[in-house]
């Protein structure tokens, strides 16, 4: 009994679990194997973080501004740096760039007088030229309505000649046209003839002749002219209308403020004369 209990006692065997452990050290390794993957997983997730980048619209603002800023500062920088040269310059060399500038600034005032000057000239020459072709139009509408050969109006009157006894030769009617050429007619036709210079009066049969044209009773003139002027002038004492109507015949005179004389001749050349100038 005593042998017995002299004999040390053993210790309780506990079970090493090696499958505890190597579940243990299995799940380590592939916990290392996994953990690349992860770490890789990161860089991808930081990379598309930050590319393609994301700027707000403050953002962008401000970047303006900062290169806004930085461009003033390097023009200032340089404008510094230029009065700085021109600090540090010898009194020579100020008074030859002051020449300098003077001397540019001479030639550039004369030639902004240069073109001053030719503008003035361009201008005076077309004035010129567009006051000569204002004449020149005017002078020939003159010309035009004397000889005939265009249409005019303006203010004037309509005598109306009314001979029912066929009394009226052309010697009267001509009177007439003189009598109102003297008081100041411009324009005048008859009857659909109009007047010009050279008009001559014929008697015909049945009527009167005017340029060769017969025209007949009633003897209407359209005439271009002061009217103030031009009815006065047919009923003074013993003129137009006190010998038309010895005659019998019955005078109406029409004062208008548009007269149209549209009787038109046409242009004659001329056969032998020729214009000097030129």
């Amino acid at each position: 009994m005593n042998g017995a209990n002299d004999t040390p006692a053993e210790e309780p065997n506990v079970p090493e679990r090696p499958l505890e452990e190597g579940k243990t050290a299995g799940k380590t390794e592939v916990d290392a194997q996994a953990a690349p993957v992860t770490e890789e997983t990161g860089r991808q997730r930081l990379a598309a973080g930050l590319w393609p980048p994301r700027v707000s619209r403050a953002q962008l603002i401000v970047a303006l501004l900062l290169f806004v800023l930085g461009l003033g500062l390097a023009i200032q920088v340089r404008s510094n740096s230029d009065s700085s040269a021109l600090r540090g310059a010898r009194q020579e060399d100020l008074v030859r760039i002051l020449d300098e500038l003077d001397g540019r600034t001479k030639r550039l005032e004369d030639e902004k007088q240069r073109l001053e000057d030719q503008r003035r000239e361009l201008e005076s020459s077309s004035n010129q030229a567009e006051e000569a072709r204002k004449q020149t139009v005017e002078k020939e509408r003159q010309l035009g309505i004397l000889a005939g050969t265009v249409a005019a109006q303006g203010p004037g009157i309509t005598l109306k000649i009314t001979d029912p006894t066929g009394q009226v030769q052309s010697d009267q009617l001509l009177d007439t046209l003189q009598e109102l050429r003297a008081a100041g007619a411009e324009a005048i036709q008859i009857n659909g003839v109009r007047i010009v210079a050279g008009s001559y009066f014929s008697d015909e049969n049945g009527g009167v002749g005017i340029d060769g044209k017969k025209i007949t009773q009633p003897y209407e003139f359209k005439v271009i002219g002061k009217p103030q002027d031009l009815e006065p002038a047919l009923n003074i004492p013993g003129g137009v209308v006190q010998t038309l109507e010895k005659e019998q015949a019955t005078v109406a005179v029409t004062r208008s403020a548009k007269i149209v004389v549209d009787a038109l001749r046409a242009a004659k050349q001329p056969d032998y004369a020729r214009s000097s100038s030129g």
